[in-house]
């Protein structure tokens, strides 16, 4: 082919609208499918290696930099989900958005894609055509569990947090001394809590109001004291 590499049409594009009736092995020895690691290409810039002129970046080195770009673009996004974790996406973006369904997402684990018998050498052929989806995926996935995790523990510190200060201000208004004397405040948390929240405490930086209740409160710099102990 005379001229940059540019991008092709597959033969039976030119045939009919859609691959109906073409083999699962004509798919995939097509060249110029675009159906191979389309993942990657959908999220990354492509402007980085000449959108679809292929002889602008050696192929190794494109394949990189696209990995990479869809890695950084997955990384910025505000939220992404994974068709596999339905309950921890519906939980990330009612978290991420401030809002809630009014039903909770269902998991459905059998897909039509299920169904194929495939031999060892197709799997590892579409394996092979995919890599740098297959990578994407893992890294998604990383990162989604990561993301996961840490906005359950916010919600949790966040959680005792609020809990402990409406004990504290019951047992003011009853009269009951909740906060220690200013020589002991060294001395408190670990009974209370658990070591684990104690240093989870160390890391917040929920701040109080407080209100007269008949007798003096701690001030607010005092009871920040100890809750972020």
């Amino acid at each position: 082919m005379d001229g940059p590499r540019r991008l092709r049409s597959c033969p039976r594009d030119t045939q009919g609208s859609d691959w109906s009736g073409c083999t699962l092995q004509q798919f995939m020895d097509c060249p110029y499918n675009l159906a191979n690691n389309r993942q990657v290409r959908m999220l990354a810039d492509l402007s980085l290696v000449g959108c679809y002129n292929m002889s602008t970046v050696p192929e190794k080195k494109r394949a990189q930099l696209l990995l990479e770009s869809a890695k950084k673009n997955l990384r910025d996004m505000a939220f992404f989900g994974l068709t596999e974790y339905q309950r921890k996406t519906q939980f990330l973006f009612e978290r991420t958005f401030r809002l809630r369904f009014i039903r909770p997402f269902m998991q459905y684990n059998s897909t039509r894609a299920a169904g194929v018998d495939l031999d060892n050498a197709t799997v590892q052929r579409i394996e092979e055509l995919n890599e740098l989806d297959m990578e994407l995926y893992d890294y998604a996935k990383d990162l989604f569990q990561q993301r996961y995790q840490y906005t359950r523990q916010q919600e949790r510190r966040q959680q005792r947090i609020k809990n402990h200060m409406q004990q504290s201000h019951q047992g003011l208004g009853l009269g009951v001394g909740l906060w220690p004397s200013r020589s002991r405040q060294g001395s408190v948390s670990t009974l209370e809590y658990g070591e684990g929240e104690r240093e989870e405490r160390e890391e917040g930086e929920e701040g109080g109001r407080t209100e007269e209740a008949g007798s003096r409160l701690p001030t607010e710099d005092y009871m920040n004291q100890i809750i972020n102990r």
